[in-house]
């Protein structure tokens, strides 16, 4: 199968050949293995194995490795898009500074000096992502024994410190803001207070979210939410305030999604975070003022904190914010209402 081909229209790269229904790729070993019947995913997994980069057996190489395993547990429903995504944007800046390594040499000390590097370039944050991306890399490898690698150099290295984000958006602010924003971004931000929901799951729904469940001999129905960031499936009843954001959506939504442009060259099509936020951005500077900022998810903390406050249990705010405990719940809503803290209104005994 090394010999030359005397045509190939379709392109493939070196070793890679369709046989009995499928693209299998012949290994320098001698041992094929089936790739699949998509010429575009086959192709590409033929160049990552014909490695013309050199990098075969570095960081660079198993990353990518780890990549291509990871796109096929999401294909499956395993795992989540979005951590696909933060994995594939992360795998830039650790190429380029443990690429060239043998994964069996990474140290501790290595990635500590990684995060350390991320400080001193104001993204010590973004450093403790990447960090974070790496470690299921290695993680992967030792599960599966890939190059010689026994254990994780991420563990038992402590992370940049990290601030947590307390923005409370209080109703003079989200008020004006909400009355002055095109209609898609306004129910965007009401359907993150109403469901505290990620902004990139709330981006993606479309009318097959809004689905019927029998509860109790009762049938209601419900906005079927699948978090991405948890894989949790949770069913949140559409009644009230919600049903009148939800309803003038889904009737004119169509095969789109429920939030989506209406105006200029780009009718019709899905909103990203990144302009939907540059929208409410521009409207806080109109309405606000400068000084003034928020996005969807400091709505989604507005909501959490806000029900808490009207006497609603942590345990169904927990289900809505997707949590593993009430603890965490109890943190994240507590944090958020330091802002709101009152002052001692005890009258003195003395």
């Amino acid at each position: 199968m090394g010999r030359k081909r005397s045509s190939n229209p379709l392109d493939l790269p070196p070793r890679l050949y369709w046989h009995h229904g499928a693209f299998w790729y012949r290994h320098r070993t001698g041992k094929a293995e089936r790739l699949g019947t998509d010429v575009t995913a086959a192709k590409d997994r033929a160049r990552h194995y014909n490695d013309p980069d050199s990098t075969f057996g570095t960081v660079a190489w198993f990353f990518d490795d780890f990549l291509v395993h990871f796109g096929r547990q999401v294909a499956a429903g395993a795992k989540a898009q979005r951590s696909l995504d933060d994995y594939t944007k992360a795998g830039v800046p650790l190429k380029a500074f443990f690429g060239k390594m043998a994964p069996a040499n990474v140290k501790p000390h290595h990635v500590a000096r990684y995060l350390d590097i991320g400080v001193e370039a104001g993204r010590g944050v973004r450093a403790n992502r990447e960090r974070a991306a790496l470690s299921a890399m290695f993680t992967w490898m030792v599960r599966n024994g890939h190059g010689g690698v026994t254990v994780n150099p991420c563990r038992g290295v402590r992370r940049n410190p990290e601030t947590p984000r307390e923005r409370y958006v209080d109703d003079a602010e989200y008020t004006p803001v909400l009355a002055s924003v095109p209609a898609p971004v306004r129910a965007a931000m009401q359907l993150a207070y109403l469901t505290l929901q990620r902004p990139s799951d709330i981006l993606g729904w479309t009318r097959a979210n809004i689905q019927h469940r029998t509860v109790g001999g009762v049938q209601k129905r419900v906005l079927a939410v699948r978090q991405g960031k948890t894989g949790r499936s949770v069913d949140i009843e559409v009644t009230g305030p919600l049903a009148a954001v939800l309803e003038p959506l889904a009737a004119k939504a169509g095969l789109r999604t429920l939030v989506h442009t209406i105006k200029g060259r780009e009718t019709g099509l899905r909103y990203t975070e990144s302009g939907l936020t540059a929208t409410m951005r521009r409207h806080q500077r109109k309405v606000l003022g400068a000084g003034h900022s928020f996005g969807l998810q400091d709505l989604k903390a507005k909501g959490a904190t806000d029900m808490y406050l009207a006497g609603v249990p942590l345990e169904r705010i927990q289900v809505l914010c997707g949590h593993d405990s009430v603890t965490t719940t109890e943190v994240y809503v507590k944090r958020h209402m330091q802002q709101l803290a009152a002052p001692n209104m005890v009258k003195n005994a003395g």
